[in-house]
């Protein structure tokens, strides 16, 4: 069975940084893009960053442009999201998703994590 277990999620003061890493068991991790989307309460499911099966293509949403970074280490069939200067807005749900092709839109995706909840204070 295919796992998307991710970790690295909590509280922390705006202005901070935190990691999320996302190990995925069950299939080739390389031959998969991967992508991290996050939910808000009372809001829609809305896509944060992808990158491709080979690590050379990202793409990110203009709201966190400049502030996150996505990577992957194929040898270790893991997916990370580096968060920096994080702020309020960003508080939310994040999930990691994989899927054959690179793209922003969720049905995409064939397989997800449980979500990692991330909050960040005044």
């Amino acid at each position: 069975q295919v796992r998307l277990v991710e970790s690295g999620g909590g509280l922390v003061q705006s202005g901070g940084s935190l990691r999320l890493s996302c190990a995925v068991s069950g299939r080739t991790f390389g031959g998969y893009n991967m992508a991290w989307f996050r939910q808000a309460p009372g809001k829609e499911r809305m896509f944060v960053a992808t990158i491709s099966w080979s690590g050379g293509s990202t793409y990110y949403s203009d709201s966190v442009k400049g502030r996150f970074t996505i990577s992957r280490d194929n040898a270790k069939n893991t997916v990370y999201l580096q968060m920096n200067s994080l702020k309020p807005e960003d508080t939310a749900v994040y999930y990691c998703a994989s899927g054959v092709a690179v793209t922003a839109t969720p049905a995409s995706y064939a397989y997800w994590g449980q979500g990692t909840q991330v909050t960040v204070s005044s």
